[in-house]
């Protein structure tokens, strides 16, 4: 398996989590919130929501139009830490996305330095 294909397969574990977490919406969220230039758009958007209506329709629309894929992505940090609180509960979806960081990235972005 290619790594096109085993990234098409990470994104439908990602969004497969977000449903079984209940963090799926039906509603989008505004264009002005989906506007937003900060990381994440932590300024308007949760975490789940950003995965869901920016980060997967542009992974999905680099797949479907064969454009390159990033070679330097780093999520899995962030989910980590806004779940921190309840890593457990979320550790699927956080290793989907760890996966997924280290398949476009070629690197663990949780692993340690040291």
């Amino acid at each position: 398996m290619d790594q096109r294909q085993r990234a098409a397969r990470l994104l439908e574990r990602i969004e497969a989590e977000l449903n079984c977490l209940g963090l799926w919406q039906s509603h989008y969220p505004s264009s002005q919130a989906l506007a937003s230039t900060e990381p994440f758009a932590m300024d308007t958007l949760d975490f789940h929501q950003w995965l869901q209506f920016i980060m997967l329709p542009r992974m999905w629309a680099m797949l479907d139009g064969e454009h390159p894929l990033p070679q330097n992505i780093a999520v899995s940090p962030m989910a980590t830490h806004v779940y921190r609180e309840e890593l457990e509960h979320h550790e699927g979806l956080i290793a989907s996305l760890r996966e997924f960081d280290i398949l476009l990235s070629g690197a663990d972005p949780l692993a340690d330095d040291v």
